[in-house]
């Protein structure tokens, strides 16, 4: 499928349609996605991602699937890694520019299974289970299509999503939390006939319970692996975390680097 190119808005920005959709991370979840996230955000938590990231790049250029807020794109540009970013959100995007060190990152408004940017790449690579955000086989193939499209020859691409926990459903329940307050409930459900899942979001306000739930797809290392190898694309390596250690059967995560073949 051919890709949708960017046209240019504003200053380092290119909008691939004009579309005011941003999915399911418009403002009410931008305004509070960098303080829901912290966690993740810390020196411990972003610094063996960055490293790994600005190895692979080398002396090339890196392109950010789902770029939002910067968390990863701004200390990887700060490295000194020329970084571009693909996100369907303006309001994440504009959270990124009004960063230190924002207007360096250039960023592209669309689908990233899709969007094509101009110039060629050293690293393409997306984080933190963002694949899952494309909720069907046929968008996720075309993710790994367009990274190859963008990569030069020896350029790699990097996924860190994490591993499907059906293994925690016994027969019968299609539900797994993942946080339990006083005032907050997280789950996610899953379909294993469709490998669709969602999570779900309960918090109480003033005694009344809001319910938010983002779709998503989950997807098996093997299945990405061939989705790699319908690109083109040949699995390098995979580790259970940024820091390298080893993916085992126990793993509930993984970091994979698929390699475009140099000739």
């Amino acid at each position: 499928m051919p890709g949708q190119a960017g046209r240019e808005y504003g200053p380092g920005v290119t909008d691939d349609d004009g579309s005011t959709d941003d999915g399911y991370f418009g403002e009410n979840i931008a305004a509070d996605y960098d303080d829901d996230t912290a966690d993740m955000s810390r020196p411990d938590a972003v610094d063996p991602a960055v490293d790994l990231l600005a190895g692979l790049a080398g002396d090339g250029a890196a392109l950010e699937f789902g770029v939002g807020t910067g968390r990863i794109a701004l200390p990887l540009a700060g490295r000194g890694v020329p970084v571009h970013g693909i996100d369907l959100s303006r309001a994440m995007v504009k959270r990124l520019r009004a960063k230190p060190g924002g207007a360096a990152v250039g960023v592209t408004i669309g689908d990233f299974a899709t969007t094509r940017v101009t110039g060629e790449f050293a690293l393409a690579y997306l984080v933190f289970n963002t694949i899952n955000n494309l909720t069907t086989q046929d968008a996720q193939v075309d993710c790994f299509r367009n990274a190859a499209a963008h990569l030069r020859p020896g350029g790699c691409f990097v996924v860190e999503v994490g591993v499907p926990e059906l293994r925690r459903l016994p027969p019968g329940q299609g539900a797994v939390p993942f946080h339990i307050s006083d005032t907050h409930w997280a789950f996610d459900t899953y379909d294993p006939a469709t490998q669709a899942m969602s999570s779900h979001y309960v918090t109480i306000v003033d005694g009344r319970a809001q319910h938010s739930s983002i779709p998503f797809r989950y997807v098996w290392p093997a299945e990405l692996d061939l989705m790699a190898r319908l690109a083109g694309l040949r699995l390098r390596d995979r580790w259970e975390s940024w820091t390298r250690e080893p993916f085992t059967g126990e793993s509930r995560k993984h970091v994979s680097v698929w390699e475009k073949p140099a000739g």
